[in-house]
């Protein structure tokens, strides 16, 4: 383990005054651990006070214990995880890209299986996951995993497409939520759900390609409706992001996290010195904003809330 307190590199970019009303004053970037390859898919978990968290192509998860700053490693392997979130049941969502499937961890450390195929084709490699309030889970599943023996394993795409899929929390039912997708990446819900962001981080594979993220209106069956380019990254990709409880987005880019207004504008940024996979809100208020970075686990006190 290793702990260390405001470092250089990091920072804060006000570009407009309400994201200085998001900062305190005296609070600074810490970086509490380092010693991945590439960490993703950061989940707050509230009752007990950890954070877990993968190291991808390490294929290992670690958890961060908020009570004595500790890191230990809380799977391994893995089938090299990525994204993770929690369910409104308290239990942990996985998508693996290994194994291909989206897996639910209960309790008891038994593992679910909650979808590992669509039409009767398997995925790719699910990538990003969300819980709805209503049960569902909604995920993408780009091919990230299955292009090379990094973060999983090489083989061909059963799809031939690159989807954001839902489960429906009634039959476990799966259906394509969206397919008009480059590599769909990270989603998130508005704090009423009544939209839907989801990042298209295409640009990985070609700089024609698209590097944004959209927002779908959601209607009350859970279908989306029409969806706009919400914000466009100048600074690498989109990735992972988090929606907090104001509506704001705090998103991962290539020089750290950017923060947008609901109706798009860009008004700040904390600069990182390693790429950014992603982020998520928590602490006891959830006003703390712990960042994956490429090799480290940062985190970040605001006055907001997530």
């Amino acid at each position: 383990m290793a702990h260390f307190g405001a470092l250089e590199g990091t920072g804060f970019e006000v570009l407009e005054a309400a994201f200085r009303e998001c900062l305190v004053g005296h609070a600074r970037v810490e970086r509490l651990w380092t010693g991945a390859r590439w960490c993703e898919g950061p989940a707050w978990f509230a009752a007990s006070r950890y954070l877990v968290f993968s190291d991808v192509p390490n294929d290992r998860m670690l958890r961060y214990d908020d009570c004595d700053g500790r890191v230990s490693v809380f799977r391994q392997p893995s089938n090299h995880s990525n994204g993770n979130t929690v369910d409104r049941d308290g239990r942990l969502v996985t998508c693996e890209h290994l194994a291909r499937r989206v897996t639910r961890t209960e309790h008891d450390g038994t593992i679910t299986v909650l979808a590992d195929r669509v039409d009767g084709k398997r995925f790719n490699s699910p990538n990003d996951v969300v819980v709805k309030s209503d049960g569902s889970i909604w995920f993408t599943d780009p091919d990230y995993g299955i292009r090379y023996d990094y973060e999983g394993a090489r083989a061909e795409s059963e799809i031939g497409a690159c989807n954001v899929y839902r489960i429906d929390p009634a039959n476990g039912a799966v259906t394509v939520a969206a397919g008009d997708f480059d590599h769909p990446n990270g989603l998130a819900f508005s704090p009423d759900e009544r939209l839907l962001y989801v990042a298209d981080s295409g640009y990985s594979e070609g700089a024609e390609r698209p590097r944004h993220l959209r927002r779908f209106d959601v209607a009350d069956d859970g279908t989306l409706g029409r969806s706009q380019v919400f914000a466009s990254c100048t600074s690498g990709l989109f990735d992972g992001f988090r929606v907090d409880r104001d509506g704001r987005v705090w998103t991962s880019t290539a020089e750290g996290v950017e923060c947008y207004r609901d109706d798009g504008v860009l008004i700040g940024r904390v600069r990182i010195p390693e790429i950014v996979a992603n982020v998520a809100f928590g602490g006891r208020a959830r006003n703390r904003l712990f960042i994956c970075g490429t090799t480290s686990l940062y985190a970040l006190y605001l006055k907001i809330n997530g």
